[in-house]
Parts: C-alpha cells; sequence; structure tokens
C-alpha cells in the first residue's frame, strides 16, 4: 500500500519535472530520468521516515503508563506527584508545539523533525537512570518536547510533499501513530519481563526504535524547502509562504479546529488513563480489562487510515464528526448503564469516536491552503488543542474521588461530546484561514 502511493506520487512528479526542448540530445534526455529517479528515491525514503516518526509519537507516554506502579516504587515517587506526570504530556505538547512552526522557517521541517526523533532518543534513554524524580521528569520533558514538534510538522510536511495525497498519506501516519501508541501499551510489561524485570530496562529499551527513526531524516536536514525541487507550481507556493504570518487568532475555523483537538485530547486522555478502571470497579477482571483498553486503542489503527480519505473526497468533514460523536455518546452511555454487561460493545464504540484524532489531523491539512498556512494552523490548534485537554483527566479523578462512584465522571464525558460534535461541524466546513483571517478587519 505504500509503495503504491509513492510510486504513483512519483510518476506525477516525473511528469511534471520533463519538459520537452528545442534541440533534444543525449544530456537532456539523461537529466529527465535521473532528476525523476531521485525525486522518487526521495518520496519512498521520506514515506518512510514519517511512518517511524509517527511511530515513536506515543511510546515515551504509554510505556510509562505501563510501569507507572513500579517507576512510583524505584524513584520514590508520591502518589501526587505521579497523578502530575500524567499531565505532563499535554503540557509539553502545548508549550513546546508553538515552536515548530519558527524552527521550521530556520531550520527547515526535515531538520526540526531528524531533531525531534534524536531528542526522544536522549530523552528516553537518560529518564530510566536518571536516579531522582524532578531528574526524571526532565528527560521525560526532552523527549516530550521532540514529540511536540514533530505532532506539529507532520500535517506540513505532508501537505508540501503529497499534496494530491493529503488523506491517503494523514492516514498512513495516523495508522502508524495508533499502532505504537498500542504496541507501546501492550508489549512493554512482556518484554520488560523477557529482559530480567527491570522497570528501567523496560523503558530505555524503546529508544532503540527512537533512534532508528532518525536515520530516514538525515538527508533532509539541510533541505530548508522539503519540496523545492517539485517544480513552479511548489516555488510559487514556496514565495507566498515567505508572506508576512496571517493572523490565525482571526480565523473562526482555527479557533473550531483547536476546541475540537482540545476536547478530541481529553477524551483520549481521559479514555487511556482511567477506562480500564472504571471496568475494574464495574467487575471485570483486571487482565480482561486491560484487553478491553487495549481494544480501544487497536480500534484507531485501521480506522485511522480509513477516515482521512474518506474526509478529503467530502466538502464537509462534519458529518464524520458527528458520526463519532455519536458513537462515543452510546459507548459512555452503555458504560454508565451497563458497564460488565457490555463491556466489548463499549470498548469498540469509545475506539471509533477516539479516531477524532486523524480527523483533526486532516482537517489541519484541509483548512489552509498553504504549508505556513498548514504550519501555523498546525501548532495553534494542537498547542491550544493540547491546554484545554490538560485538566480533564485530573477532574474525572477528583469527581471519581469524591463522588465515590464513576457516575459524575462517565456523565462528565458524555456531555463534553456534545460541543466535541458542535465544533466538529464547524471546523469541517469548507473553508480557509487565510481567507477568514484576510476578511477580518
Amino acid at each position: 500500500m505504500m509503495v503504491g502511493m509513492v510510486s504513483e506520487e512519483a510518476t506525477t512528479a516525473a511528469t511534471r519535472t520533463t519538459r520537452p526542448t528545442a534541440a533534444p540530445g543525449p544530456a537532456p534526455g539523461a537529466d529527465g530520468p535521473r532528476r525523476s529517479g531521485t525525486h522518487a528515491w526521495r518520496a519512498r525514503l521520506l514515506v518512510l521516515g514519517i511512518v517511524l516518526a509517527a511511530l515513536n509519537l506515543r511510546p515515551a507516554i504509554t510505556s510509562l503508563g505501563a510501569l507507572l506502579e513500579e517507576v512510583r516504587t524505584g524513584l520514590g515517587m508520591s502518589g501526587s506527584v505521579a497523578g502530575v506526570l500524567t499531565s505532563v504530556p499535554p503540557l509539553c505538547f502545548a508549550v513546546f508545539g508553538v515552536m515548530a512552526p519558527r524552527l521550521a522557517r530556520r531550520f527547515g521541517p526535515g531538520a526540526v523533525v531528524c531533531a525531534g526523533m534524536a531528542a526522544i532518543t536522549a530523552g528516553l534513554l537518560i529518564r530510566p537512570y536518571a536516579g531522582s524524580t524532578p531528574a526524571f521528569l526532565a528527560a521525560s520533558a526532552l523527549a516530550l518536547m521532540g514529540i511536540a514538534v514533530s505532532n506539529v510538522l507532520m500535517p506540513v510536511i505532508v501537505k508540501r510533499w503529497f499534496p494530491d495525497r493529503v488523506g491517503s498519506m494523514t492516514g498512513l501516519y495516523s495508522m502508524a501513530l495508533a499502532l505504537g501508541t498500542s504496541a507501546a501499551a501492550a508489549v512493554t510489561v512482556p518484554v520488560t519481563d523477557a529482559l530480567g524485570g527491570n522497570w528501567q530496562t523496560g523503558l530505555a529499551v524503546w529508544a532503540a526504535l527512537a533512534a532508528a527513526a532518525v536515520l530516514p531524516w538525515l538527508p533532509f536536514v539541510r533541505d530548508r524547502r522539503a519540496a523545492s525541487d517539485q517544480g513552479p507550481a511548489r516555488e510559487q507556493g514556496h514565495a507566498r509562504e515567505g508572506a508576512p504570518a496571517l493572523r490565525i487568532t482571526r480565523s473562526r475555523t482555527a479557533w473550531a479546529l483547536a476546541v475540537f483537538f482540545g476536547l478530541q485530547a481529553t477524551g483520549a486522555y481521559i479514555t487511556m488513563g482511567w477506562m480500564a478502571q472504571i471496568f475494574r470497579d464495574a467487575g471485570v477482571p483486571a487482565g480482561t480489562a486491560g484487553v478491553l483498553l487495549a481494544v480501544t486503542m487497536v480500534m484507531g489503527v485501521p480506522l485511522a487510515f480509513v477516515i482521512p480519505r474518506v474526509a478529503t473526497r467530502l466538502p464537509h468533514q462534519g458529518p464524520i464528526a458527528l458520526a463519532l460523536g455519536v458513537c462515543g455518546l452510546i459507548g459512555y452511555a452503555g458504560l454508565y448503564f451497563a458497564p460488565a454487561a457490555g463491556a466489548w460493545a463499549w470498548a469498540l464504540l469509545l475506539g471509533i469516536s477516539n479516531c477524532a484524532f486523524p480527523l483533526a489531523l486532516t482537517m489541519v491539512g484541509m483548512r489552509a491552503r498553504t504549508g505556513a498556512g498548514v504550519a501555523q494552523l498546525s501548532a495553534f490548534a494542537q498547542s491550544t488543542g493540547y491546554l484545554i485537554s490538560i485538566p480533564g483527566p485530573l477532574l474525572v479523578g477528583v469527581l471519581y474521588q469524591h463522588s465515590g462512584g464513576w457516575g459524575l465522571p462517565i456523565a462528565l464525558m458524555a456531555a463534553l461530546m456534545v460541543p466535541q460534535m458542535v465544533v466538529g461541524v464547524l471546523a469541517g466546513r469548507d473553508r480557509t484561514v487565510e481567507d477568514e483571517a484576510a476578511r477580518q478587519p
């Protein structure tokens, strides 16, 4: 599937770069295949880089969740500090994600993603052996910084290199991200046991995957434009990108997309942090509750590829946001009324609902015309969205502790799904942030 997409893109690129000349000769004839061949090679390498980068954007979080009890014991970490630790990822995504567009303009998006993968590698390698809670948090923040800038720039790279394949490439990237998320949650404990039961080794092993992701990006480190060899149309696009930065906060679509991103992230972090406990408190065995959570997360693997492809074929993505929201409402209603009896159905429905994430990424690529616009919109939507998502998991824990049950927390989760559906419809309208920002006084 991946090779097919690249081959098709490479064929299109070859058609663009091969032009007739007035006096055909051996030199032009030889140059055309070399240029098209070089572009095809770079495109394939870039697809590999995108997939490997996506695989590394969540294991730093979910591998820690799988071994959190062992980490707390090993570092003497209090329960309150461990609670704060679960809120560090969205905070880092919000703070460091804002830096990504400026870094990309100065060094090129390929160089920034390459540095991001190196930061993830270093952070994952250092933090298990940090020896203290502050040092552990600092090393985690280093890895999360690399994740944050890569999060923001992935839609930018897809838009620049694969403008005619935004849906399929976003789907491939989202599918790899979901696969990395679920794989780290599922295999971290077995891998730790196989390596002798040492939690430090079990966390550090994920640095190897991050190190592998650095390699495909090395050829793009010196490529400031990331798409400068793709013909006059791209060069005109880059000329537009050299214009002053648009005032993204003037766009209603940008705000709608930011709120949509934040609410779907809230639901995802609540699900990852609390859903297994909801099932366990309902009488589901601990092992089965873990499998149910894994099922919810694995649902994102196939759907993350399908949803972006469907979204790019529709003039309005609001109906998809509504359909995902309805699945979430039914899933939460099931958790409220019959959490154990219909556990598998609720896990499947909530897994479908959590696929609002690839939809949000796809809309980021569709709601701006230029690479610079996508960079600004991606940074704004993700940074603002992750800030919005920070209180959610903490509030669920507070409500659970003070009410003594899951009724109020589940009601809160269902209530948040309603505004998510509303802003999803607003963000899905066929318009661009550049046009909206220009119209505002």
